[in-house]
C-alpha cells in the first residue's frame, strides 16, 4: 500500500530530526577533538591535533583502554561459550523447566544496571569476600558477562530457530556422527550469529560504566570509567574529547560487523 504524499513528507521530516539528535552531538564530539580552545567555544576560531598528541601520550587513557580491551575480551569469550551451550539447549531440546531457564538467561539485561551493579557488588563483597574474592578485573569481568550472556544467547537461538533441524537430520540419516554434522552443517549454520553475538557482547563490554562502578575496585579502572573522571578536569578536558571521539569512529566497526554477519546467510544455504 502506497502511503499518501502528505504522510510520506511528515515521515521524512521526523526521521530527519531524529537522526539529527542522534548524530549531531556525536560531531560535536568530534568537532572538539581539534578545537584549539580549552573551553570549546562554538563555533571554534582555529583547529589543531595539540589535543590528540596529548592522548597519544596519556598514560592513563592507554592503561584504561588495556583494561578495557582485557575485560571485553574475556567477558565475550564467557558470553560465546555459556551463551551459545544455553541457545542449543533450549533450542534444540525438551525438558522440564525450559521456559524458566530461558526467562532466567533473558532477565540480567533487561534489569537496570545499577540493580545488577549493586547486587554482583554485595554477592562479591559479603558473600565470596570471607573467601578472599577481592573486586578487581576477575569481578568486572564476571559482571559484564552476565548481560553479554544474553546478546549471544538471543542471537544463536534466532538462528537456530530460523535455520531448523532439517539439514541435521538428513546429515544423521546419512550417517554422519554427532561431530560431524555439528561441524559440517550446524555450525556453517550459525558461524554468523556467533560473530554477531560476540562483536556485540564485546561492544557491550567495552563501554559499560554502571556494573563496572559496582564491581571494579578502587584499583582498576576502564576507559568509561577514566573519562567520567577525567570529564569534569579542564586540564584533560580536551583529551577526554579525544578519546570519546576515537570512540565514536571505533564503534562504527563492531555495528558493522555485526550487520554484516547476522544476515539470512544460513537460508540462502538451503
Amino acid at each position: 500500500m502506497k502511503l499518501p504524499l502528505s504522510l510520506r513528507v511528515i515521515l521524512t521530516i521526523c526521521m530527519v530530526i531524529g537522526l539529527a539528535l542522534l548524530y549531531i552531538p556525536l560531531a560535536l564530539i568530534v568537532l572538539n577533538s581539534f578545537n584549539s580552545s580549552r573551553t570549546f567555544g562554538f563555533p571554534p576560531t582555529s583547529f589543531t591535533l595539540e589535543w590528540w598528541q596529548t592522548a597519544a601520550q596519556s598514560g592513563g587513557a592507554l592503561s584504561a583502554l588495556g583494561t578495557s580491551m582485557i575485560a571485553g575480551l574475556c567477558a565475550m569469550v564467557i558470553a560465546l561459550l555459556l551463551g551459545t551451550m544455553a541457545a542449543f539447549a533450549v533450542q534444540r531440546f525438551a525438558f522440564f523447566g525450559k521456559s524458566t531457564i530461558s526467562f532466567l538467561v533473558i532477565l540480567p539485561i533487561t534489569l537496570p544496571g545499577i540493580v545488577t551493579g549493586i547486587a554482583l557488588n554485595a554477592t562479591f563483597v559479603q558473600v565470596l569476600g570471607p573467601f578472599g574474592v577481592a573486586l578487581g578485573l576477575a569481578t568486572v569481568i564476571i559482571g559484564h558477562a552476565t548481560f553479554c550472556i544474553v546478546i549471544v544467547y538471543n542471537n544463536v537461538q534466532a538462528r537456530l530457530r530460523r535455520v531448523g533441524t532439517s539439514l541435521e537430520d538428513a546429515s544423521a540419516d546419512l550417517g554422519a556422527s554427532g561431530w560431524q554434522t555439528f561441524w559440517r552443517v550446524t555450525f556453517p549454520d550459525v558461524r554468523g550469529a556467533l560473530i554477531a553475538g560476540a562483536v556485540l557482547a564485546f561492544a557491550l563490554s567495552f563501554d559499560e560504566i554502571v556494573v563496572t562502578t559496582f564491581t571494579a575496585g578502587p584499583a582498576i579502572q576502564t576507559l568509561p570509567l577514566w573519562i567520567f573522571s577525567n570529564l569534569f578536569r579542564p586540564n584533560q578536558a580536551p583529551v577526554v574529547n579525544v578519546v570519546a571521539a576515537v570512540l565514536v569512529v571505533v564503534a562504527v566497526i563492531p555495528v558493522w560487523l555485526a550487520q554484516r554477519f547476522s544476515g539470512d546467510s544460513a537460508t540462502s544455504r538451503v
